[in-house]
């Protein structure tokens, strides 16, 4: 089985999908914009071969190069979890008769009006939604929706250039900073708590389900600096409260023609407990929660996706065991790591369930927190206790504090 992986160093979690390709017997031939030797070394014993690319941004160009290179190496598969890849990945299958996902169905996870639209087709419950690509239209589709409303682009990836508007002047200030946006997705802003519904699908059919909520939802987090945020990834996804958004998750499944892969899907519960869509990309979820559920069911996620889109099977069985919380932090002030508080009274509250710390070290320059949600450090913690997970995240979130100058 000889694998054509797009970006198999970026973003970090395809260090490890890159090892699950390798370790279910495929043969990697990693593909990127960087040179071979700026490769991390953690992912190049699992490389057959590497070959760089002038950009695989540029569409034709790379399209052209990827299809030439399939036919040398006569690769089976073409892979990427990279969103921005996700399209060009599609038309060179379509163009190399390669199994997998063609670019009509990739669109529907790629493009959210497109996406929207099909899900309302089929009976799908998602907020009201246009699309526009001028100041003036943007604001004519948010007044017959009605504020607030939600500004994305029609192509993002997680919660880049995401704004609520809660009036005209707002969407004219936020609009004001997405000049380099070609065209925006207005929609109806939903109330309600935010989750994740996380699969490895095989043929249209979850082999693995899991479901992560945020603590606060992501347009908070992302929105003041002083906001610790944090998710909790569920032991039991099947759980009465949140069983709607399983169903959910399958209903789109459904209706977008989901093959084999991964999907990454946000979706909303309201205070009536309705499930509403949110979005949903053919790819893995970032900033640790592929780790989540890896500590949730000591399992190895990035195998058992390798495995599915290798072999169309699973053999993980999620044991289904703990409740994980991810905590993010952010520093005071600006500069250079000077200090770090409050990290042994984490320790003594979590004890044996504190299963990951990763804060950068004094003297390390801060991150830029708008960018990267895993900011200036996290930590990671379980319990089989709901309760006393939540205990553990908030001692992680009052007491543990990072400061720089």
């Amino acid at each position: 089985m000889k694998v054509l992986f797009l970006s198999p160093h970026y973003p970090v979690e395809m260090l490890d999908f890159s090892r699950g390709l390798a370790e279910v017997g495929a043969t990697v031939y990693g593909v990127g914009d960087v040179p071979a030797s700026h490769l991390p070394q953690r992912v190049r014993p699992y490389l057959h071969d590497y070959v760089q690319v002038p950009s695989l941004l540029h569409g034709e160009q790379a399209l052209e190069t990827l299809c030439e290179l399939v036919r040398r190496v006569g690769a089976d598969r073409v892979e990427t979890l990279w969103e921005p890849l996700v399209l060009l990945a599609a038309r060179v299958r379509e163009r190399t008769g390669i199994a997998g996902m063609d670019h009509d169905t990739a669109l529907g996870f790629r493009d959210k009006p497109v996406m929207k639209a099909r899900l309302v087709e089929a009976g799908v419950r998602v907020p009201r939604f246009a699309r526009a690509d001028t100041i003036e239209s943007v604001l004519r589709a948010a007044r017959e929706i009605g504020y607030p409303v939600v500004l994305k682009p029609v192509a993002g990836a997680g919660s880049a250039d995401t704004w609520r508007a809660d009036d005209e002047a707002a969407a004219r200030a936020r609009l004001a900073t997405m000049g380099h946006v070609p065209e925006v997705s207005i929609e109806e802003f939903i109330e309600g708590d935010e989750f994740t519904y996380d699969a490895v699908v095989i043929e249209g059919h979850p082999a693995i389900e899991s479901v992560t909520q945020y603590h606060p939802p992501p347009l908070q987090g992302r929105s003041q600096e002083w906001i610790s945020p944090a998710q909790i990834t569920l032991r039991d996804p099947y759980i009465p409260a949140i069983r709607g958004g399983i169903e959910l998750g399958r209903d789109v499944l459904h209706a977008l023609r989901m093959g084999t892969g991964f999907v990454h899907m946000e979706w909303f519960r309201t205070p009536d407990g309705e499930a509403v869509f949110g979005e949903i990309a053919c790819r893995s979820g970032g900033a640790k929660l592929m780790d989540g559920i890896d500590y949730a069911n000591d399992i190895d996620v990035f195998r058992e996706w390798a495995r599915a889109v290798c072999w169309h099977s699973v053999e993980a069985n999620p044991h289904r065991r703990y409740h994980v919380a991810v905590v993010f932090k952010r520093a005071h002030g600006q500069g250079r790591i000077t200090r770090i508080e409050g990290l042994d009274a984490v320790r003594r509250r979590a004890g044996a369930g504190l299963v990951e710390v990763d804060l950068l070290p004094l003297g390390h320059p801060r991150r830029n927190w708008k960018e990267t949600l895993l900011s200036d450090g996290y930590v990671v913690m379980r319990s089989v206790d709901y309760d006393d997970l939540c205990g553990m995240r908030d001692v992680a979130v009052e007491q543990l504090r990072m400061y720089a100058e």
